[in-house]
């Protein structure tokens, strides 16, 4: 069974610097339905104004993922890191026990697009990390492309959690199948473009909830990017 979340029915709440979409209830946007998918708990699409950001704030118990689409992100943490994420960039950042960290849009001129992705941990109070690692187009160009994991395989980013992200950037007409095994969940998220899944059509910011599927095949209706969850 594939349950379609449009783009649409999103929560939305435009800042003026900050226009976010909420694919789960999150802030201000409560929806009883929407608590998350699995341990899957987050998915939110920002928009950040240039030299606009999120200041100084703190996070527990949670695996946070953010996947830039467009622009750069400048982001500072109480475990001392600093650095620049770019398209392609995957970041990970674990809470545990406390983290605090800022969040930034160093251009003058450009926009910034993110996907901020919540996993809940599969215990509570690890101690917090941090960990980044960069994926061409090219590493996922018409395939699925294992970028977070439980065991850091393949040189994905490592989440404490028993949940798999893959990303894909299909061209026109390509496409990628995907076996969801027994017992197991998927969620796929559209970050941009348009395709066909299981023959239900998906454009950007629409999301599916897949359950009870022997396997998902993807086919791009144009050029598209695409985020894929195996969840337990």
């Amino acid at each position: 069974m594939i349950t379609v979340r449009r783009s649409a029915e999103r929560g939305h709440a435009n800042h003026g610097w900050l226009d976010t979409y909420h694919t789960f209830s999150f802030a201000d946007y409560y929806d009883p339905k929407q608590m998350g998918f699995g341990p899957l708990r987050v998915i939110n699409e920002d928009r950040v104004a240039p030299g606009q950001g999120f200041p100084t704030h703190g996070h527990r118990d949670m695996e946070i993922i953010t996947y830039v689409l467009e622009g750069q992100l400048a982001h500072k943490d109480s475990l001392g890191t600093g650095s620049v994420i770019r398209p392609g960039d995957v970041q990970r950042m674990s809470a545990g026990t406390g983290v605090r960290h800022s969040e930034f849009n160093p251009s003058p001129t450009d926009e910034l697009r993110l996907l901020q992705i919540w996993i809940e941990p599969s215990r509570a109070g690890i101690p917090p990390s941090y960990e980044e690692k960069a994926f061409t187009d090219d590493d996922k160009r018409n395939r699925l492309r294992l970028v977070a994991s439980p065991d850091g395989r393949d040189g994905s980013v490592t989440i404490h959690q028993d949940a798999l992200m893959y990303a894909s950037v299909l061209e026109p007409g390509h496409e990628v199948v995907y076996p969801v095994a027994p017992a197991r969940r998927a969620w796929l998220q559209v970050a941009r473009g348009a395709v066909r899944v299981n023959g239900q059509e998906l454009e950007q910011g629409d999301g599916a909830a897949v359950k009870d599927e022997r396997a998902l095949a993807v086919a791009g209706k144009e050029r598209a990017e695409i985020i894929l969850f195996d969840l337990p």
